[in-house]
């Protein structure tokens, strides 16, 4: 089942590609709250990448699944008193979005691992209820990661307000794939924007998403 659900999700993100005349994007596999025996048979059927929201549970996951050469995201809020634990599982940090966070990653990263990939999350809605940086701040935190060398900028992410006007939606990919394209302008290294999920990322492959972060759609629908 899992496999299959695998392979029609690579299609359905061919196809949204083709349609937008976009490059295909990396699919993430959201896979908190699954079994460790759940990624390792997703893995299996071929998907390499996994995307966890809390330090603890992927803790467990990596050194379960440690043999399968995994790459882990954290795609969750991070607080600065975990990055220790963070920086030393992860492959990559797509939440950085405060200076602490950097300075508290950068130190913790182990130094025979190699540099931890970070991506800014940006609140592009501006919710008071949602965690990242604010547009205008990106740079200067973009800067503060580049001065780091156990860190690696890649690019941004974001988790737009899921309004049911799927416009509303499109300006927000909109306003991140702007802000994308002037961050990568400015540091080569970018090449990465992380956006759209199970419910929206043809719209987000079509207005310039490089990854997506998919849980539902492979996993099934998650347990009440």
């Amino acid at each position: 089942m899992l496999a299959q659900r695998l392979d029609a999700t690579l299609q359905s993100l061919k196809n949204a590609a083709q349609a937008a005349h976009r490059p295909v994007p990396r699919l993430l596999a959201v896979s908190k709250t699954q079994s460790a025996t759940a990624v390792a048979s997703l893995a299996s059927a071929g998907q390499h990448a996994f995307g966890e929201n809390y330090v603890q549970e992927a803790q467990a996951k990596t050194r379960a699944l440690e043999s399968l050469g995994l790459e882990w995201h954290m795609i969750g809020h991070l607080q600065s008193n975990k990055a220790d634990i963070a920086a030393g599982i992860f492959d990559w940090v797509q939440t950085v979005d405060r200076l602490k966070l950097v300075t508290a990653l950068a130190r913790s990263r182990p130094p025979q691992r190699q540099p931890l990939n970070i991506l800014i999350q940006v609140n592009i809605d501006d919710q008071a209820s949602k965690h990242g940086c604010r547009p205008g701040e990106v740079e200067a935190l973009a800067r503060a990661i580049e001065g780091e060398p156990r860190l690696a900028l890649r690019g941004l992410m974001a988790i737009p307000t899921p309004h049911a006007d799927i416009e509303l939606r499109r300006i927000a990919f909109q306003e991140m794939a702007t802000l994308f394209q002037q961050l990568a302008a400015r540091h080569p290294a970018v090449d990465t924007l992380s956006m759209g999920m199970s419910d929206d990322f043809p719209l987000a492959i079509a207005e310039g998403a490089t990854m997506v972060r998919i849980g539902t759609a492979l996993f099934g629908p998650r347990a009440p």
